[in-house]
């Protein structure tokens, strides 16, 4: 029966592609326009059904019931989603997506990257789906601007690049941020941080020192900031700015601020920078950067420094020490003007502590440190280590071996916590707990 003799996803898929082209246009030819302005998706099951029914009888095609309700299935994520990807982003245990080109689509699942048999018709197929995500939150994506962040209507976050600057045709990424916002005890049981950890932080966080989260892409920093978030008192009011919504704070009293990015004449854009500036005017109890990554940083370090404390934001670094570089550098962004070391006194003044996150090679996340903040010496920001997570090995099923364990140093910002009436067990500087294999 040659091409005709198989119709399924996984084998043909040239001609299932062709198929689900033609009932996607018979189904538009059959149509009005008043009817394509009130498109529904059940209303238009039925008629893809009826589509695909004829289809069947006019090219003589062999499918079994099954294939025919996923061939409906799929000719509505064309019509009213996003096609391929529909049934990842149905998928919750999926946390990435990862198109690299039409025909090559990873995915991230419980920390590990694997690639699926998921594939789109064409290079078209993929921009056409990248231009619907787009333009449903008023950007776009041309040759003018050829890489765009936007946001799914769940939260997710999107980034997508096209040519010339992508070598592959149009490519995207799509982060997942779960509808079930991960606990505090769903963090103890995942063995990201220990009950210690936990309560030394929640008491920086009453105790509104200024915090920052480091850590590279994908090591949770947006989760460890959404759990310290819990910590702050219900009645303060929190000014949350992002590039693209990723947070999703529990108060009540939360105004979020996004950026926005240039018009199609190039002008209009409102910068991270713009957003912290403003903030201070709109009497803020606390001020909360999704990511600092650029000039912002120096607003950000002047508002902790002038009685915003209690401030968070995270920042890209491989090692707490490695945050205040790539702070300092940034604030040079904003003023080059500033002496290296004042800019250093200013960062030692304003952060107190260091959160660091890491995806480690079993896919799991952890806290693997906890700084605070010392003061200047010899003209470097000193930080002195609390909390360090130590690896020790591999296990035959590799999954990461090792123990959170206290450094003995006594943080010295125990006398503020006890100021607001926090009182830490000074145990749990001590303490050090084995990660074994369950």
């Amino acid at each position: 029966m040659g091409s005709r003799s198989l119709v399924r996803p996984g084998s043909g898929a040239d001609r299932w592609f062709e198929i689900k082209s033609m009932v996607h246009r018979k189904l538009l030819d059959s149509l009005t326009a008043d009817q394509l302005k009130d498109l529904n998706k059940e209303s238009v099951r039925g008629q893809i059904g009826m589509v695909v029914e004829k289809l069947i009888l006019d090219e003589s095609l062999p499918m079994t019931v099954g294939e025919r309700e996923k061939l409906v299935e799929e000719v509505l994520d064309e019509v009213f989603g996003l096609g391929p990807l529909e049934p990842l982003l149905k998928d919750a245990t999926i946390s990435d997506i990862m198109v690299n080109g039409f025909d090559n689509v990873y995915i991230e699942r419980a920390g590990r990257v694997v690639e699926t048999n998921v594939r789109f018709k064409d290079q078209a197929h993929v921009r056409m789906i990248i231009e619907r995500i787009v333009s449903a939150v008023g950007r776009r994506i041309d040759d003018s601007s050829p890489i765009v962040d936007a946001r799914l209507l769940d939260g997710s976050r999107v980034c997508a690049v096209i040519p010339p600057l992508s070598l592959l045709g149009p490519v995207m990424s799509i982060r997942r941020y779960g509808k079930k916002v991960l606990s505090t005890e769903d963090l103890l049981k995942n063995e990201t941080f220990t009950t210690g950890m936990l309560d030394f932080l929640s008491g920086c966080v009453e105790a509104r020192l200024n915090i920052v989260i480091s850590g590279g892409s994908g090591a949770g920093k947006t989760t460890i900031l959404n759990t310290l978030s819990r910590f702050i008192p219900e009645e303060e009011r929190i000014v949350t700015i992002e590039d693209t919504a990723e947070l999703q704070l529990q108060q009540s009293h939360v105004v979020r601020l996004e950026t926005r990015p240039p018009n199609i004449e190039g002008a209009g854009a409102i910068t991270q920078r713009d957003l912290v500036i403003n903030t201070l005017r709109m009497r803020p109890d606390r001020i909360i950067v999704g990511e600092s990554r650029g000039p912002e940083a120096l607003d950000m370090l002047q508002a902790m420094n002038t009685g915003h404390d209690g401030s968070m934001t995270t920042v890209h670094a491989n090692a707490p020490r490695d945050a205040f570089s790539r702070l300092e550098t940034m604030v040079m962004m904003a003023s080059q003007h500033v002496p290296d070391k004042v800019i250093r006194q200013q960062l030692a003044s304003a952060i107190n502590i260091v959160v660091h996150c890491a995806r480690l090679s079993d896919g799991t996340r952890k806290i693997t440190g906890i700084a605070e903040v010392a003061g200047i010496e010899r003209d470097q920001v000193a930080i002195e280590d609390i909390f360090q997570f130590e690896r020790s090995g591999i296990s035959p099923r590799g999954k990461v071996l090792g123990r959170f364990r206290a450094t003995g140093m006594q943080p010295k910002c125990l006398e503020r916590l006890k100021a607001y009436g926090i009182h830490i067990s000074p145990s749990i500087f001590e303490e050090a707990r084995e990660v074994r294999e369950k």
